[in-house]
């Protein structure tokens, strides 16, 4: 086991993939020499070459574009969009040619290439640079997204998401970028959690927290904090948003009987809604309280300095779980 920041476990899984398949490329702005604004792909240019981890220009269809080439040829493109905000000019390559080649091909065409975006607030940056923007891709049919939360996770997830075949949307907490966990880089490929499937991050018998990505953490502080009070809660961490892998979550619900899914996207017509849905649509006769969220609000994201306002924090959750327990 070794101790590791979620940003090193990315680093580490991203070093190991590119040397266990001479066909995973990096590319992105800034990726090679810099390593990356959050220095994920720190060293790996140096040590794999400026032909395998790219520096390209600022022009995200064009990065996109060219890597839907590569993975035609046999490459297993790696790319980064520097931050959520930036991934809107490449939305047409994602939906129009990523998402729709191989349905197009009637199967026959393969795209395994990764879109890495680091996504959500709470680092203080102007805008475009802490945005949520996950439900655009969970809905486009054709992709499959997934959203890390700690760095075990991270590890072997990116190293999941480059062996697939699909097309994969991979985001990444940047909020959570320096938070450290154990990682046991000994273990194999072949033993890790499987990729699209939830996971219960804490136990517990009174009413269920479901979440991804950065508000995994929150709510897992949320869970303590209610111990405190008398309260169990169970955490589930979704890990993939498309497919939702919902049967964990139906245990779950209809042993704790309470629902709250919690996320730093607006709530309107958000992940949140769609996970509400289907508890509703499975559990009904098990809840005691209708399934609340806990999101942003249905504003643009604000400046730097109201952003706490507009994060669901801790008190929020737990705010969410007294409601769920009046009714």
């Amino acid at each position: 086991m070794e101790t590791l920041t979620l940003g090193k476990a990315l680093n580490l899984g991203l070093r190991r993939a590119m040397e266990d398949d001479p066909k995973v490329l990096i590319m992105g702005e800034d990726v090679g020499k810099l390593g990356g604004v959050f220095r994920i792909t720190d060293g790996l240019q140096k040590d794999f070459g400026d032909e395998r981890v790219i520096d390209t220009p600022l022009a995200e269809a064009g990065i996109v574009g060219t890597a839907i080439g590569l993975a035609l040829r046999g490459y297993r493109p790696v790319v980064e969009i520097q931050f959520d905000g930036f991934v809107y000019p490449a939305y047409d390559q994602i939906v129009c040619q990523v998402a729709k080649f191989h349905y197009r091909s009637k199967g026959k065409v393969k795209l395994p290439m990764v879109i890495r975006i680091p996504f959500g607030g709470g680092i203080g940056a102007v805008e475009h640079h802490s945005e949520s923007p996950e439900a655009y891709f969970s809905h486009t049919a054709g992709l499959k997204v997934v959203a890390c939360s700690n760095p075990s996770d991270a590890y072997w997830m990116i190293q999941q998401a480059i062996a697939s075949d699909d097309p994969i949307i991979f985001f990444e907490p940047k909020r959570r970028y320096w938070e450290k966990g154990e990682v046991d880089t000994a273990a194999t490929l072949s033993g890790a959690y499987p990729l699209h499937s939830s996971r219960v991050a804490r136990s517990g018998t009174d009413a269920t927290l479901l979440a991804y990505g950065p508000m995994v953490r929150t709510c897992l502080d949320a869970a303590t904090a209610a111990a405190e009070d008398g309260r169990n809660l169970e955490v589930i961490d979704m890990r993939s948003l498309s497919p939702l892998d919902m049967a964990p979550v139906f245990d779950s619900v209809r042993k704790t009987g309470r629902a709250v899914v919690v996320h730093e996207a607006a709530g309107n017509v958000g992940l949140g809604a769609e996970i509400s849905a289907r508890i509703t649509e499975e559990c009904f006769y098990s809840l005691e309280a209708p399934v609340l969220r806990v999101t942003g609000y249905d504003i643009p994201y604000p400046a730097s300095r109201m952003e706490e306002e507009f994060l669901p924090d801790l008190d929020r959750v737990l705010d969410a779980v007294d409601r769920s327990f009046g009714f």
